[in-house]
């Protein structure tokens, strides 16, 4: 029988607010453990939370990004569950009303636009971390995660490949980043993902089994387990099994999903209003204000780049993948005016040398300006190509403008028609035979004379220039 698989993914984002969502304690990463912590982090009893204002706009940001609906009003509650790194007993967080509702994304597959919908954005607290000894039969809990600022992305049932899920994820994480309200980093858990994943007979409109995957620290893992887990559910089911609800987690060293616990139904929670926290309002004025802060967001940055700036859309697609490569990007074009040129050396030897000793293009030592200005001097011959890529190495190095460095070693580009023929007519005189060779039909001493042009000039000859001249040199009769 042929299957189809139905992907739904729940992301955690967690928000780049200064402090948690309830109390004003530090959400800095990489204190000591229970550093960060206050008599609400810990649950004192008798202690009121307090909600943070910037978590909610915050939250609508991603909302209004994701054309969601921001509900007037919005309710927080308590989702109960036992664990040793939840000291409340609860975890504070919205359901029936949460802060948005309905919303969408499009990811772009070969096939074309798909839109991916979203069930509800809502709020939470992040819950503590549990840290396992090594050498002794204990566990220790960190409640410096306690309470940090979470937004909870809930996405429909309406993925249908681990390649989907995949591009969906980075959709995501893209417009977080642009909004800069959540840094993205998957390794430090400030962006989280799980997967429910079914199968269903081709045709077929009801869903099948659901399993939840968890434990998935990077989008190829994710892609993954998701192409493990379909295999092995589709195994049971040829093999006359059932697939049982239950949660799973992805083992990257062994490739595999295995068991962790049955899964829990939203009933098991025992959702309940916070009697401690009031309705959340929210008027339509709120809503505008904070509309009008909102960035360009990727997608529509990239197809203005193909309209304004004339480049493929795979060059867009690299170049707006992250905000601040798209900022150093259009601050070289409006140095030199050469989009294409400009796009082809930022996403060649600008990402190379940045990649390569994983960098952020903040801190590249060569400015757009500079960059800008070395495209410039290739377009109006100062330079040959081959020189700039010497220049730019120097310019990487000590972060000196390209000018400079030309002033400095005196590499300029001969251009000087007059200079080039005086050359050409001394390699000629001094290589009378293979002159005779060449007008015989032996076409390829061509690049032998023009390569000894070169080596009189010490390689600073416009090779174009060159060619042109040395073409009616050698073709000449005289």
């Amino acid at each position: 029988m042929e299957y189809e698989s139905v992907i739904g993914l729940e992301v955690h984002a967690q928000l780049l607010t200064k402090t948690k969502i309830f109390c004003g304690c530090s959400t800095e990463f990489g204190a000591p453990p229970n550093a960060h912590t206050c008599p609400v982090c810990l649950s004192i009893p008798g202690t009121l939370p307090v909600l943070n204002k910037k978590v909610v706009e915050f939250g609508m940001k991603m909302a209004i990004a994701t054309h969601c609906r921001i509900n007037e009003e919005s309710v927080f509650a308590r989702k109960n569950y036992f664990y040793p790194d939840l000291p409340k007993g609860y975890q504070i967080s919205q359901y029936d009303l949460p802060l948005s509702e309905n919303g969408y994304v499009e990811i772009e597959m070969a096939e074309g636009k798909r839109k991916i919908g979203l069930t509800r954005i809502h709020m939470e607290e992040d819950a503590g971390k549990l840290v396992h000894d090594e050498h002794a039969p204990f566990s220790y809990v960190d409640l410096n995660r306690g309470g940090m600022p979470l937004i909870e992305i809930v996405g429909e049932p309406d993925i249908r490949s681990p390649e989907e899920a995949a591009a969906y994820l980075r959709r995501l994480h893209e417009i977080l980043v642009y909004l800069e309200i959540c840094d993205g980093n998957m390794e430090e858990g400030s962006f989280r993902c799980d997967a429910n994943v079914s199968l269903r007979p081709k045709g077929q409109e009801a869903f099948g089994t659901r399993v939840e995957l968890k434990n998935m620290n990077s989008f190829r893992n994710v892609q993954r387990a998701l192409e493990y887990e379909i295999k092995r559910q589709e195994y049971v089911l040829e093999s006359g099994g059932k697939i049982v609800q239950e949660t799973r987690l992805w083992n990257e060293l062994q490739g595999v999903t295995l068991p962790m616990r049955s899964k829990e139904e939203v009933h098991d929670y025992r959702y309940f209003p916070d009697p401690d926290l009031g309705v959340l309002h929210i008027d339509q004025d709120w809503i505008d204000a904070i509309r009008r802060t909102l960035p360009e967001l990727p997608l529509e940055k990239r197809e203005r780049f193909v309209a304004e700036y004339h480049i493929p859309a795979y060059d867009a697609g690299v170049l707006t993948a992250d905000k601040s490569l798209a900022e150093y990007y259009e601050a070289v074009v409006k140095a030199c005016q050469k989009p294409k040129t400009a796009a082809n050396w930022v996403m060649g030897d600008i990402m190379r040398l940045i990649n390569d000793e994983k960098m952020d293009i903040k801190n590249c030592p060569i400015s757009p300006a500079s960059m800008g200005e070395m495209i410039t001097l290739i377009e109006d011959g100062t330079i040959s190509g081959k020189m700039a890529k010497d220049i730019f190495g120097e310019m990487y190095q000590t972060g000196k403008a390209p000018k400079t460095i030309i002033a400095a070693k005196g590499i300029s580009q001969i251009n000087d028609e007059e200079s080039l023929v005086q050359a050409i007519d001394a390699v000629i005189q001094a290589n009378a035979a293979q002159l005779e060779q060449y007008r015989s039909g032996k076409d390829k001493l061509f690049g032998f004379f023009i390569g000894q042009v070169m080596k009189m000039t010490q390689g600073k000859a416009n090779p174009q220039v060159l060619n042109d001249l040395m073409r009616k040199k050698l073709d000449s009769p005289s």
